[in-house]
């Protein structure tokens, strides 16, 4: 982050345990709006329990213990008074596994505005290729929005979860690995998705994949054993890092 941004996802002394084991440890981080942050590090590290945390998904998890704060556009989430719906409508997730429902294309992007009572047909069909477009999906399905979603390609579904998320109007999207299945081709096009989508919403992406992070991230943060050992411009920490614990895994030298 430049000097003087305020950060649209902030963690401070952030730690979490499920049951005995420690999965993050007082990590500080500050994430800048309308930007891409990449999260890398090793398997186990901690990069998809600290994503969860930006939406609560760990709630979900049996005796799990968080302390520190967690701050969403300013607010800190990790208060009882905080609606939980609401926070995962503002903050959209996309998992690894592309998860369509067996349902046709058309209800899975609408399925959000539904749930929220949207009813108007126009509406519906509106929000259905506003979000189809934004996704860069559209001109693939607008003949056979009807058809089955189980019936597009590994790609195709990823970027319809995607379009799925932006169907109820985040101010931020989580991705968990989204192309991690995908072929080169595939995986190009959630990139290419993701980049023009920056320009609207504040992206957070963990990915196992060095090049995927230097392709598409404006910032990267670096986790080691739950601890946040750097953040800083992408550029800079591929070709500069401060520590040396990030230039070694950042050249490969474990990982």
């Amino acid at each position: 982050m430049t000097q003087g941004d305020d950060p649209v996802l902030e963690t401070r002394e952030l730690s979490l345990h499920y049951g005995p084991v420690r999965a993050l440890a007082e990590v500080d981080l500050r994430v800048p709006g309308r930007r891409i942050t990449a999260v890398i590090g090793p398997s186990g590290c901690g990069k998809t329990t600290l994503l969860r945390c930006f939406n609560r998904m760990n709630d979900a998890y049996p005796k799990v213990r968080v302390s520190g704060r967690v701050f969403v556009e300013g607010v800190d989430v990790t208060t009882s008074e905080v609606d939980l719906e609401s926070l995962r409508k503002r903050v959209g997730m996309v998992f690894q596994k592309s998860n369509p429902f067996p349902m046709s294309i058309r209800r899975n992007v609408t399925f959000g505005p539904r749930m929220s009572g949207v009813r108007d047909p126009a509406r519906l069909a509106e929000i259905a290729e506003h979000s189809l477009r934004l996704a860069d999906l559209w001109a693939e399905v607008s003949h056979r929005l009807d058809e089955s979603a189980l019936d597009l390609s590994g790609g195709q579904q990823q970027r319809l979860c995607i379009a799925r998320a932006l169907a109820n109007e985040p101010d931020i999207l989580l991705l968990d690995e989204p192309a991690s299945s995908l072929d080169p081709i595939s995986t190009a096009k959630i990139e290419d998705t993701l980049v023009r989508l920056k320009e609207r919403y504040t992206i957070v992406i963990v990915t196992h994949n060095l090049q995927q992070a230097a392709r598409v991230a404006d910032f990267t943060a670096f986790l080691m054993a739950g601890r946040l050992v750097e953040f800083g411009a992408t550029a800079r920490m591929f070709t500069n890092p401060r520590e040396k614990l990030s230039e070694d895994y950042i050249t490969g030298r474990f990982g």
